[in-house]
């Protein structure tokens, strides 16, 4: 038996335990939660909220708060100074920074072992067996998987502890068999600098037999194209076996047409929902767009209405109410709440879903509980946004490189409207066109949005500036967060963002 065939094989005995937690998601989540329970009862949290005592969702609830990063960061720093048994039990020799948007200010959340090992890396194999299992003669191991992702930041202040992307967290601990299938290897992968890194990366994987790609669309497609200016050659010819693309961290749709133009027609795409918190969800399905919800994973799920979340102004309010997994709605917006074998207790994550199947249960992510606009009741976020720009570059033979937007409000003339900074790899036929287009798709996808839009009376047409080519790139470069998981905050409630990239491209 061929080697590749072999490890297909191998990756498919997972299936079944997918197929387990699928059809018994309830039982399947009430053992996650009484394991979090029994391992972190000894711990510092653990003791103080009398985690021996808790038995049932219901207690949990009422008796753990709800934590933001602020809540939990007094624990994490005594964790790197080297406390442990804190939030969870063992030590804790990694720290991931979380990705973010706008924020200088770094943030850096705990990966445990058991997290590691039982969350982000059974989410790679599920990955790999659900793509083996939908696609039976898959030839992806008979290859090299690149893996575009973030760096170590060393600190000589903490040296037991690593600190690092996520990602970059998983490749310095990978298991041999998959370091065996993964490049580039460790040396180029890790480097710091990003520039540096993209450049050795593309003169290495030039010359490798690459089968699939995996890493966040907006750097993936600069490292494409940086492959293809090397190598005068486009990428059908570089890798003439490539068949799929594991893709995640912002919405794909922006960048559909760009990769449809870049990779060849044979490759399958598939959606990844991985975070520094954790391995969420997977799109298991090639004919569905929607994520499947990972439920044996050590991680506990809870779920907040969206519209009573942004109603509140503190989230440790005792009118914001959770509730579990069972008891969600299709096709409502929930912000999601995590209890991990990392000790992230009842925390917000910061994004939003909508889930559009209970049985199993599958989702679709909406957006950031940060990445929204609502200044007159319009509710925009970046699901709507997401669509409308696809649909206005479709319809005006445009490719979007990278987009913002957020409210402008003129008091003294008492008008309100969406600005929006685009930046285009191929430039509308005509931004006039693409504006509208914009809009009317804004107003389809959107009641709210619509009914302000009504004859001009409460929100004007959308503003849309054409930025100049790197704008975007410019501004991350700025701000440290070239590569990685960073990415642009697709929609802002007040301009800070905005103005620092209007400053950028006027100067």
């Amino acid at each position: 038996m061929p080697f590749n065939s072999l490890i297909n094989k191998i990756m498919l005995r997972r299936i079944p335990a997918i197929e387990n937690f699928m059809k018994n998601p309830t039982d399947t989540q009430h053992k996650v939660f009484q394991y979090l329970i029994d391992s972190a009862k000894d711990t510092v949290w653990g003791k103080y909220f009398d985690y021996k005592s808790i038995n049932d969702g219901q207690t949990f609830a009422q008796r753990i708060p709800i934590n933001t990063y602020e809540d939990l960061q007094p624990f994490f720093s005594r964790i790197l100074k080297g406390e442990q048994n804190v939030l969870w039990s063992g030590d804790i020799k990694w720290f991931s920074k979380s990705s973010g948007t706008t924020s200088s200010r770094s943030k850096y959340i705990p990966v445990s072992k058991e997290c590691l090992e039982e969350c982000h890396y059974k989410g790679g194999k599920d990955m790999l067996a659900l793509y083996c299992n939908n696609h039976p003669d898959s030839g992806i191991f008979s290859g090299s998987q690149l893996a575009l992702g973030g760096s170590p930041q060393p600190d000589s202040n903490i040296s037991d502890i690593f600190l690092g992307d996520v990602s970059a967290i998983l490749i310095d601990n990978l298991p041999l068999w998959a370091e065996f299938y993964r490049t580039p290897k460790k040396d180029i992968a890790l480097l710091s600098d990003w520039e540096e890194k993209l450049d050795k990366m593309v003169k290495h994987v030039s010359n490798e037999n690459v089968t699939s790609l995996s890493g966040v669309p907006s750097w993936m497609l600069v490292l494409l194209e940086k492959l293809i200016a090397y190598t005068n050659r486009n990428i059908c010819d570089v890798w003439p076996d490539l068949e799929a693309y594991f893709h995640g961290g912002v919405s794909f749709k922006p960048y559909a047409k760009q990769f449809a133009e870049l990779l060849p027609s044979k490759v399958d795409y598939m959606e990844t929902y991985n975070a520094s918190e954790g391995f969420f969800g997977l799109q298991d399905q090639s004919d569905n767009s929607s994520l499947l919800l990972l439920l044996d994973y050590g991680i506990y799920y809870e779920f907040i209405d969206f519209d009573t979340f942004t109603s509140v102004s503190d989230v440790h309010s005792s009118f914001l109410k959770a509730v579990s997994l069972s008891e969600v709605e299709l096709n409502k917006n929930y912000v999601m709440l995590i209890s991990t074998n990392s000790g992230l207790w009842r925390y917000v994550i910061g994004d939003t879903v909508l889930f559009t199947q209970k049985n199993p249960y599958r989702f679709k992510i909406t957006g950031r509980t940060k990445n929204y606009i609502n200044i007159c009741g319009e509710e925009v976020i970046v699901n709507n946004s997401d669509k409308a720009v696809s649909i206005a570059a479709r319809a005006v033979n445009a490719s979007v490189k990278d987009y913002t937007a957020a409210p402008f409000i003129d008091k003294d003339n008492n008008i309100m409207y969406h600005q929006w900074i685009v930046e285009f790899n191929q430039e509308p036929d005509s931004m006039t066109k693409f504006s509208e287009i914009l809009d009317e798709s804004l107003r389809n996808v959107n009641s709210d949005y619509d009914a302000k839009r009504y004859k001009n009376f409460v929100l004007q047409p959308p503003a849309v500036i054409k930025a100049p080519q790197d704008t975007f790139y410019n501004w991350l470069k700025l701000h440290g967060k070239l590569g990685g998981q960073h990415k642009i905050p697709r929609l802002s409630n007040n301009r800070d963002f905005i103005e620092e990239l209007l400053h950028i491209i006027n100067n």
